[in-house]
């Protein structure tokens, strides 16, 4: 679908308790999506094969509603595509598999912390690549976080962590660090919804691409599992995984992002880690020893300091 007809991006109205809302909800939101899809892989299903379900059928629904409620959204000019190949190819299928992988090897807390190191990766980006100087403050927080990682691989003890498991939370990262990057220029010309909804799609077909969804297997989302005090079927998991943790995760980030500007929101968005944790501890039985658990607050904190420093460094 091509058109040379520009499109609008709705302005931003200032409601910011509207606003905390929303990413509040999103961020806890997105926090459900390993305990969600973790019991899927324990029960036979690959990591890819999560992913493609999850993306696959979160771009379906996202292309609908978008076609019936905002078709103007989806119309795309000719020089926009390897924009929107590019945010999801990193920021919707790179993300979301690289996580998956992670989550199925380690501790789904530990596979998220891995992924929240992209503000400090975002920020070597703007040193590194655009040349920009960096206050003091954000060396001390890229500082902590390092110091945070290393707390929670535990290195002392020769790597406790799975190797493959921690090169795909890093790629998580990286791969976070260029959703943010990317959509930080593509926000500016594109409707959020519209973005979204593209890169959903892309992404989708990407993962398709590496797992198909021919080889899934299909009869065993009829399995029940366990899942806290309860046993749930995997098809209802997987449901809710790409309703909840997906679907309506993306659509409440978008309403935050018109009543809060991005760096607010990627503080709150910390609750996403501590809630990921929380919610695996609890249904999962999946504890972080102590030396873990405090790593993970100082690689939030270091997380936090370089987010708080950001602001105004481009």
């Amino acid at each position: 679908m091509t058109t040379e007809l520009p499109v609008v991006t709705p302005p931003r109205v200032a409601h910011r308790g509207r606003g905390v809302t929303f990413v509040l909800l999103a961020a806890l939101f997105f926090s459900t999506s390993g305990t969600l899809g973790k019991p899927a892989m324990a029960a036979g299903m690959s990591p890819e094969q999560v992913a493609t379900i999850r993306i696959g059928f979160a771009g379906l629904l996202l292309l609908v509603g978008t076609a019936l409620v905002a078709p103007r959204t989806l119309k795309v000019r000719r020089g926009e595509w390897p924009m929107l190949l590019a945010y999801g190819l990193l920021g919707v299928a790179g993300t979301q598999l690289a996580y998956f992988i992670a989550a199925d090897r380690v501790p789904v807390g530990i596979a998220i912390l891995l992924e929240f190191l992209s503000p400090v990766l975002i920020a070597l980006w703007v040193r590194v690549v655009r040349r920009t100087h960096l206050p003091r403050a954000m060396w001390l927080g890229i500082g902590l976080a390092i110091l945070g990682l290393t707390l929670v691989a535990q290195v002392w003890q020769g790597f406790t962590l799975d190797a493959i498991g921690v090169l795909a939370g890093v790629g998580a990262a990286v791969c976070s660090a260029g959703y943010f990057l990317i959509g930080e220029r593509a926000v500016a010309d594109r409707d959020p919804l519209g973005l979204v909804t593209w890169g959903m799609v892309i992404g989708a077909v990407i993962v398709s691409v590496v797992s198909p969804p021919w080889t899934i297997p299909w009869p065993l989302v009829r399995d029940t599992v366990a899942f806290g005090p309860w046993t749930p079927p995997i098809w209802l998991l997987l449901t809710l995984l790409v309703l909840i943790s997906t679907v309506l995760s993306y659509l409440l980030g978008i309403n935050a992002l018109r009543h809060l500007p991005a760096s607010v929101a990627s503080v709150l968005g910390l609750l996403e880690p501590v809630a990921a944790t929380a919610f695996a501890w609890a249904l999962l039985g999946e504890a972080l020893a102590w030396p873990q658990a405090l790593g993970a607050v100082i690689l939030l904190g270091g997380a936090y300091v370089v987010q708080r420093f950001s602001k105004g460094v481009t």
